[in-house]
């Protein structure tokens, strides 16, 4: 009689697969993250461009920047370092000069922290909702996607990959509804950017919060532009 295999599964990898889901509600799925004035403007218009913008958007913006403030934020919920949890949250906010970019980032974080009290109980993920209500902190998304993975018992590394995965994921589904690429090249794209989704994770995993930086002005200036646009199908 043949024996019968019984498939285990960490829950935790669940938890990756389920928050980085681009089903998942925080509103990502309607940010481009400035691409759509792009486009419009003609900057950007074939597969290796958007391929160059996410290389610059990883290394220029998310690493030193948002992954950064991720590790720290990720780091003090483990400890229960709530003073320095709102530090974070404050200099993360303070990095993001673009005020639609900005806004976006904390409408995500708030609308991640209220979906995941749905179904998890965490003593750090409830006081950070409540000093959200209180606005003592912005809620400023990847300090609530740290808050949110560490209630979840996801590690600050697989933290960090899932934020830039779950980066590069809407940039190229915005590139598909704006016509600009076809699903096979936005497949190979994911691909193709994962070694480095994994070298700028390691390298903004030890940095400190005064280490945080971003420097992108061309994507800035882009991401302004695309605030004064009349009419637009993204939010950012």
């Amino acid at each position: 009689m043949q024996e019968q295999m019984c498939v285990t599964t960490d829950l935790r990898e669940l938890d990756i697969m389920q928050l980085s889901d681009s089903f998942f509600p925080t509103g990502l799925f309607a940010t481009s993250n400035g691409l759509e004035s792009l486009f419009m403007s003609r900057k950007i218009t074939t597969a290796t461009q958007l391929m160059d913008f996410n290389r610059t958007c990883l290394e220029q913006q998310l690493g030193p920047g948002d992954c950064v403030a991720l590790a720290n934020a990720h780091e003090h919920c483990v400890s229960g370092s709530y003073e320095d949890i709102r530090k974070v949250d404050a200099v993360c906010s303070s990095i993001k000069a673009v005020k639609e970019a900005r806004e976006a980032s904390f409408r995500s974080g708030i609308q991640m922290v209220k979906c995941v009290r749905e179904f998890q109980d965490d003593g750090i993920l409830n006081w950070y909702h409540d000093e959200i209500q209180k606005k003592n902190v912005t809620g400023v998304y990847p300090v609530a996607f740290a808050v949110c993975c560490n209630a979840l018992e996801i590690s600050k590394e697989n933290s960090l990959l899932m934020l830039l995965y779950g980066f590069v994921v809407s940039t190229v589904g915005a590139a598909l509804r704006l016509g600009m690429i076809q699903h096979f090249e936005g497949q190979k794209i994911i691909h193709e950017l994962k070694p480095l989704m994994v070298t700028v994770a390691d390298k903004s995993s030890a940095k400190q919060i005064e280490d945080m930086w971003q420097f992108s002005p061309q994507i800035e200036i882009s991401q302004m532009d695309h605030e004064e646009m009349d009419s637009k199908m993204f939010i950012t």
